[in-house]
């Protein structure tokens, strides 16, 4: 749906949370979800899906009219896609995910060819006056590249610079913008605003600009300008609540240096705060260990004073839940919107709630994505309906917004 808002704010969900292996799968998960939610919160308006699809997914789509087809379904259910989830290559439920969440990256042509699979698909999906964005890993896992060359560095760039051309192409050809949103996570490549800007400023614009110029015909200066258009930020709030970033100075970070913010992802971290008192941390550890499960990675970044300490899994962590010198954990587990606290565990939601007033304080970005994706994963008593599930982390949300007086209205009203 849309917000009304200068300018108007999209605002969708994730359909990770949907498992689903192959595109019957996906597409019989969205016909049984899809209108009901559009039913309840959205129903005399256009209701948006941040569609997530792996790479045999979209291949599958894009074989014969499926994809005219899916259009087709969309446009008689007053639903549309402006937003694909290209983070995860392979499947993403039913079986332990942990790194391979970020194989192949971004120095294999692999991620390239599915990327711009997703590309194709967005353009004949996104609405006529919404820009589209795809979401993608940080470059790789940081432990992949602990050793890493030029020429790793310079194949990631020359990567992504190949799917900058196709996304240049799309706008001259079809009208159709669309961006890339390279998405920070802790432990990974880029995990920070200030790692974001490093890469952009060090590889993407010296690196990429000059091939870009050479695949296009054109100037570097025309070049690295359609490297910041069509090269954005996803921005999660897990992620940099996890990191302890401030949301103000990771922003202003961000688009001080010529970065643009292609969504904002809305998900809360699990926060624990932690007694010097080893039996009090003991009773912390017990709560967070139905937390600690199997099929996604959970980093933790843990404060000691000013310092950080990080560890790669929750489960790590919580063997060293009794040092005295730890005093806050921040756990990547995207949970529910909507809970602010939960057996003597809290979560970042005001993190949530700060982010969302710098959007509607100015022109941060287009497009909010909810994505809470673990409900599969929660402890049992978290657990209710998916489409229940779904409405409150949206009712959430818009309670947020319309405290601004800003309320949802409709693509076709936005455009008499």
């Amino acid at each position: 749906m849309l917000i009304r808002a200068v300018p108007p704010l999209d605002l969708t969900y994730c359909t990770n949370i949907h498992p689903a292996d192959g595109w019957a799968s996906v597409h019989a998960a969205l016909r049984r979800i899809g209108p009901a939610l559009k039913a309840r919160l959205s129903p005399a308006s256009p209701f948006g899906i941040g569609l997530r699809l792996a790479a045999h997914e979209a291949r599958e789509l894009l074989e014969g009219h499926r994809l005219a087809e899916f259009r087709s379904f969309l446009d008689s259910e007053g639903l549309y896609v402006a937003l694909i989830n290209g983070f995860p290559y392979g499947h993403f439920h039913g079986a332990p995910v942990k790194t391979n969440v970020y194989a192949p990256d971004w120095r294999d042509g692999a991620r390239v060819e599915y990327t711009l699979d997703l590309i194709t698909i967005l353009a004949a999906l996104v609405p006529d006056g919404l820009d589209g964005g795809i979401s993608t890993s940080p470059l790789s896992y940081k432990r992949w590249m602990a050793s890493a060359t030029h020429e790793d560095w310079e194949a990631a760039t020359h990567n992504v610079v190949r799917v900058a051309e196709r996304l240049v192409q799309v706008k001259r050809e079809r009208g159709v913008f669309i961006h890339l949103d390279i998405e920070p996570e802790p432990d990974c490549l880029i995990e920070t605003s200030d790692e974001m800007v490093a890469y952009v400023e060090r590889w993407l614009r010296p690196v990429g600009a000059p091939r870009l110029a050479r695949l296009l015909g054109i100037d570097a200066d025309e070049a690295r300008a359609h490297l910041d258009d069509h090269i954005q930020v996803c921005f999660d709030c897990c992620h940099f609540a996890v990191e302890y970033e401030e949301a103000a100075a990771a922003l202003g970070r961000l688009r001080g240096a010529g970065l643009r913010i292609g969504r904002v992802q809305l998900s809360s971290a699990l926060k624990v705060d932690l007694s010097a008192k080893a039996d009090e941390s003991a009773a912390v550890a017990a709560r967070l260990r139905p937390f600690a499960e199997s099929t996604y990675l959970h980093q933790v970044v843990e404060a000691q004073g000013r310092d950080l300490r990080r560890f790669v899994d929750l489960d790590v962590a919580l063997d060293s839940a009794a040092d005295p010198a730890a005093r806050q954990w921040r756990i990547h587990f995207h949970v529910p919107l909507f809970m602010a606290a939960y057996d003597g565990l809290t979560s970042t939601q005001d993190y949530v709630r700060t982010v969302l007033d710098h959007v509607r304080a100015g022109d941060l970005t287009t497009h909010l994505e909810i994505e809470t994706y673990t409900w599969d994963v929660l402890p049992p008593d978290l657990k209710v309906d998916v489409v229940d599930s779904i409405a409150r982390e949206y009712e959430w949300v818009l309670s947020h917004i319309a405290s601004s007086g800003h309320r949802p209205i409709g693509i076709s009203e936005e455009r008499r």
